[in-house]
């Protein structure tokens, strides 16, 4: 054991009895026994099937895999923030449907390069997995392929990373074409560097006639195994990048029209389950997917919403961030995550009921960073305001204030509490694109009349012999449109509003 790093343990067991002292290693023959014991017990109990008939007494449950889960504490790093990553990490094996049986915590001054975690405590990793009867063990940070092979010889059991659960939880989650091969390209790129040789009868390296004796079977490509797969991941993630850059220019075009038309777009961001699709569902009255888990959205909606001044704005909503989000997951839904930076306003939804609140605003921030939207207004949005006390919402309020120095709206999209008041806010923060028009419109060009309903609001409307007299607020191509008719240039004192 490394003088400088401890272990800790900070999970029961499902009976509700602790699963040990902090030193795992260390625990007594009676501990041990009970442990074995229970997970004697466990294993009877998963045993649903017995010659093909369900054994009598035990009810058919959908298998899960049991996971130890592994956090490093390094210097920069509390116990409080290691605590709350791996409470995190907990809900994304939730979601991924497996089961956290216990969990460990390290101390150390920085990464084994070859285990992570140091010699010493893969062996007490090896010992609590027998012990505990999981399935895999689950490092909060991502690990290089040498350290995951050389952890899964040393602690005998499967070894993943947070990585590839979030990855196995946005697989199972999207639905849509480009969201599954945003998926895949995402989960080829982890592959990629993890391939490993599949055993000499596939490694046939002789090709043709130079088999070298090898006889019938002996004569393959001219090359291993691994490199046959390495060559069909390249050949798969290549055209998957073509695919979704096919998607990209359509949704390019999808920007540029609404751009054309002067549609204006806010994009709903924020830490996965805050509660945007709730949220989105209360504003515009729609019926977009809306469940109690991380990562529930993960393909782009898009609905409509009218104000009061005549307007009609488009809210986005798409796949929420989390701390250590993937980069290569990043890259592959990058094109999806980029319509935030082009969009007019961000609505920054946070979870005021979380107790991490703040550290996941700093993390939203962070993804913004990475995808080129920190320029683009934001407005934040306390959701979930009636599941936390008063005094705690005021005091998020003011650390907002004072750290970032911003103005949130507080809101509920259970009760639908301060919804109003939101769309109130989007519409000042929104810059209006729209101007009064005075004229006499000739039946010969009722059509701008027309456009003047459609894309505007009319105030007055009246028929003379000749035409109508409108007055009316509508955007600023149709405007130009109406410019000969008017009564008054409304861009007298403006001009280079024209020249847009």
């Amino acid at each position: 054991m490394s003088p400088t790093s401890s272990v800790q343990t900070e999970r029961s067991s499902p009976d509700g009895v602790p699963f040990g002292s902090a030193d795992h290693g260390s625990a007594s023959d009676g501990d041990v026994s009970d442990r074995l014991r229970r997970a004697e017990r466990r294993r009877r109990d998963r045993e649903v099937i017995e010659d093909g008939a369900p054994r009598e007494g035990v009810d058919i449950i959908r298998p899960v895999e049991r996971a130890v889960i592994v956090g490093v504490e390094l210097p920069g790093r509390t116990a409080a923030e290691v605590r709350a990553s791996l409470d995190e990490l907990e809900r994304l094996v939730d979601t991924a449907g497996g089961e956290v049986v216990d969990r460990v915590v390290q101390r150390r001054g920085s990464p084994d390069p070859a285990t992570y975690i140091g010699g010493g405590k893969v062996e007490e990793l090896r010992e609590l997995v027998r012990v505990v009867d999981a399935d895999a063990v689950i490092f909060d940070d991502e690990l290089a392929p040498a350290q995951q092979r050389n952890l899964e010889e040393g602690i005998r059991q499967k070894v993943l990373d947070r990585t590839i659960v979030i990855l196995d939880i946005f697989a199972q989650h999207a639905t849509s074409r480009e969201g599954k091969a945003q998926v895949e390209l995402a989960q080829l790129g982890y592959l990629l560097p993890r391939l490993r040789g599949w055993g000499e009868a596939l490694s046939r390296q002789a090709g043709g006639r130079t088999a070298g004796g090898a006889g019938i079977g002996g004569r393959g490509p001219g090359e291993t195994q691994l490199e046959v797969d390495r060559r069909r991941i390249m050949r798969r993630i290549s055209k998957l990048r073509r695919d979704l850059e096919d998607d990209a220019r359509i949704r390019e075009t999808k920007a540029r029209e609404r751009e054309r038309n002067r549609v204006q777009v806010v994009a709903l961001v924020g830490y996965t389950n805050a509660g945007k699709s709730s949220l989105l569902n209360r504003i515009t009255g729609s019926g977009a997917l809306v469940e109690d888990r991380l990562f529930a959205t993960l393909d782009t909606t898009v609905r409509r919403l009218p104000i009061e001044d005549g307007r009609e704005i488009v809210l986005t909503d798409t796949v929420g961030f989390v701390r250590k989000l993937p980069h290569g997951l990043v890259e592959a839904f990058k094109s999806t995550l980029e319509e935030s930076a082009r969009a007019d306003l961000l609505l920054h939804i946070v979870d005021a009921s979380h107790p991490e609140a703040e550290a996941h605003i700093v993390a939203v921030h962070e993804v913004l960073e990475e995808i080129g939207a920190t320029e683009v207004p934001e407005q934040i949005v306390l959701n979930k305001a009636d599941a936390v006390d008063e005094e705690t919402l005021q005091a998020l309020l003011r650390r907002i204030r004072v750290e970032i120095g911003a103005e949130a709206v507080v809101v509920s999209a259970h009760s639908g509490d301060g919804v109003d008041e939101l769309i109130d806010r989007i519409a000042v923060r929104l810059p209006s694109q729209r101007v009064r028009v005075e004229g006499h419109v000739p039946y010969a060009r009722q059509d701008l009349v027309a456009r003047a309903h459609q894309r505007g609001s009319v105030h007055t409307e009246e028929h003379t012999e000749t035409g109508t007299q409108l007055v009316a607020d509508v955007d600023l191509d149709t405007a130009v449109e109406l410019r000969e008719f008017l009564d008054t240039d409304p861009f007298a004192t403006t001009p280079e509003i024209w020249e847009r």
